[in-house]
């Protein structure tokens, strides 16, 4: 019976401590790709293929990785790797200008 109640408990444990449920990160990323979406669809933001576009000639020999997208700032987070070392780039998805940069 203890045991029982043990597992009760520790099953209500996130609950009762309030965490966040599982998958709420992913539930912003699909608001957010859904924002990338209707921007670019409205002509508001470019889209990421002309943001790859415009980056990459900077990069030199830099392997592309991937891309995340801020619907609240409307950046666009590009990253690369180059010698071991992890480059991010951000870029405004309105007007395709680098804001910020991490690594060489």
């Amino acid at each position: 019976m203890k045991m029982l109640l043990f597992l009760a408990t520790l099953a209500a444990a996130p609950v009762l401590i309030g965490a966040a449920p599982m998958g709420a990160g992913a539930e912003q990323r699909r608001s957010d790709q859904m924002s990338a979406f209707e921007g670019r669809k409205t002509g508001r933001l470019l889209s990421v293929r002309e943001i790859e576009a415009r980056v990459r000639p900077t990069m030199g020999d830099a392997q592309y990785l991937g891309f995340d997208y801020d619907s609240g700032s409307a950046i666009y987070t590009l990253k690369y790797l180059r010698n071991g070392t992890v480059i991010w780039v951000d870029v405004d998805g309105r007007t395709g200008q680098i804001v910020g940069r991490t690594g060489r």
